[in-house]
């Protein structure tokens, strides 16, 4: 029986939903929901994720204040820039694209950012937090967070279950550990130096794969009846992407999310919904 694909867009939308509500009744106490983006350069791929955050920012009723500067802009003026946004009140979040030009200090720039307003969950503060078990203090990170409210949504319970997680980045996969325990799954955490990927992952009721190589899991490494959650994007030429998972894998898996569509078309409104917990976090709310 092939895999229930799970599709992040109509978990996205009904998402969407709850922070228009939620964005509505914060206006109505006096409170415009703002989020401060920092573009440094013109990497294309940054440059598409910040105006897309513009445009559903639009959708959702919060104002995206993207701000653009050129490729040689020394770090003084970054760290400036943000400590402005740091002071001011009426900026409820900040968030730097990724990746910076190499001149500039990406652990500087980012630990410089107030960790109430962290949207993107960088700042060692939220990180501690988050290794701390204490999820409901800590900005998450959105590729992780994706992961759990995508498999959360469409019914997954996390609890008691062997889960396998291919990747120890410290982007997705390390905080997903963190986000894992505190679910009380039972987790192995694989990686390059894992002698026997595929007994790993055939042991798993439950398959992460975070390691960012295309097809690194295969049909053969999955078990009948496992719930795979691909947390990989790979441009693969031509402008296209794939994840860590072979498509075939949907021959053996009750469920897979597919790449893409899956847990990347949800990261830009969870990177919203922390722009609503930070607020919270600030006693604004």
């Amino acid at each position: 029986m092939a895999a229930e694909i799970i599709k992040g867009k109509p978990i996205a939308d009904k998402i969407r939903e709850e922070i228009t509500a939620e964005v509505d009744e914060l206006k109505k106490k006096g409170v415009n929901p703002k989020l401060a983006v920092l573009l440094v350069g013109d990497d294309p791929g940054s440059v598409w994720y910040a105006k897309s955050k513009v445009k559903i920012g639009e959708k959702l009723g919060i104002f995206v204040d993207l701000n653009t500067m050129p490729a040689d802009t020394d770090q003084e003026t970054v760290l400036q820039k943000i400590k402005s946004w740091n002071e001011d009140p009426e900026v409820h979040g900040i968030l730097v694209e990724l990746p910076l030009p190499k001149h500039l200090t990406k652990e500087v720039v980012m630990e410089s950012i107030t960790p109430k307003k962290d949207v993107d969950g960088v700042h060692p503060v939220n990180r501690g937090y988050l290794l701390g078990g204490q999820e409901h203090l800590a900005l998450v990170p959105a590729t992780p967070q994706s992961c759990i409210t995508l498999a959360e949504r469409a019914g997954i319970n996390f609890r008691g279950k062997r889960v396998t997680l291919v990747g120890r980045g410290d982007t997705v996969g390390r905080p997903l550990a963190s986000l894992l325990i505190k679910r009380d799954a039972t987790i192995t955490v694989c990686h390059t130096k894992t002698v026997d990927l595929a007994a790993e992952c055939r042991r798993g009721e439950i398959v992460v794969a975070a390691a960012g190589r295309a097809g690194l899991v295969k049909k053969d490494m999955i078990s009948p009846g496992t719930v795979v959650i691909d947390a990989g994007v790979n441009e693969v030429g031509d402008g296209k992407y794939v994840g860590d998972v072979e498509p075939d894998v949907a021959e053996v898996a009750a469920a897979l999310t597919p790449v893409p569509g899956g847990v990347g078309s949800l990261t830009t409104t969870i990177i919203m919904n922390n722009l609503l917990k930070a607020i919270k976090l600030q006693g604004l709310a």
